[in-house]
């Protein structure tokens, strides 16, 4: 046994739960500075607020690669505020299939799985800016948003009732399958591993995430209420069965909102 594991033993931090403890601390800075404005714009677009629905991709996308670059930025803390909270038991989990590595090396895995999933989850913020030089979701929301926003539903309806999302969120739900089939050594196994997770967990959770642009990427409130749906479908055990609800529920709302818009 090493020295550091040693002192660990000796004060006891090996009961201590370090990874969910860090994760709870790095989730709750990233909330902190959402709620607070703490992060740098992506730039100005007149008669725009950035909760507006598409806001903040038109913001970027009118400031070049300068505000591409931080609304990235901004929207890899906003995953981490999101995903973080539910992703305790997947790297606890993780953490925990470790034999008996020193700290240094303990750390620099779990630093390399935790990491390289904020950075996946970052990288999807492309999309939303991808598809808003399509479709110019703040125009759209400011003329026809029931539409836009009973179409997104239908979309998140079907999603959620398909056997992808069923597999995706099982994936999620236990992730100890994935661990022993996918395992890889080392920190850069790590970084293999996490990509490879998050793909999962971006098949999980990509519907909720469209809905939440649609209806503004930085309306607080919304953010809130989507965390929580996701996290509740990861963590519970009836979290199956909340997906498939919220899919009717999705349908049911997409549905009555379009009716609504043209009458």
């Amino acid at each position: 046994m090493t020295t550091s594991n040693s002192i660990r033993e000796q004060f006891g931090l090996r009961r201590l739960p370090i990874v969910a403890i860090v994760t709870y601390g790095i989730a709750l800075l990233a909330w902190t500075a959402i709620i607070r404005r703490w992060l740098p714009m992506p730039g100005m677009v007149p008669g725009l607020q950035m909760s507006d629905p598409g806001a903040p991709e038109a913001m970027a996308l009118s400031n070049g690669l300068g505000g591409i670059g931080l609304y990235l930025f901004m929207w890899g803390i906003m995953m981490i505020a999101m995903m973080y909270p539910s992703s305790v038991p997947l790297f606890r989990m993780y953490y925990n299939t470790f034999n008996e590595p020193s700290t240094t090396e303990a750390a620099a895995r779990i630093g390399a799985f935790m990491g390289t999933y904020a950075l996946v989850w970052a990288a999807t913020g492309v999309i939303p800016l991808a598809v808003n030089t399509v479709v110019p979701i703040a125009a759209i929301a400011n003329h026809h948003g029931e539409f836009l926003f009973g179409g997104t539903l239908l979309i998140l309806a079907s999603y959620q009732l398909s056997p992808f999302k069923n597999r995706c969120l099982k994936y999620c739900r236990t992730p100890l399958g994935f661990l022993l089939e996918y395992h890889k050594p080392g920190t850069r196994g790590a970084a293999e591993m996490s990509v490879r997770f998050s793909v999962f967990c971006v098949g999980c959770c990509w519907a909720l995430f469209a809905v939440m642009v649609v209806v503004g990427s930085m309306n607080i409130l919304w953010m809130a209420g989507i965390t929580v749906v996701l996290s509740l479908e990861r963590v519970l055990r009836w979290g199956d069965r909340l997906a498939t609800g919220v899919g009717v529920a999705a349908g049911i709302g997409g549905i009555a909102i379009i009716v609504t818009g043209f009458i």
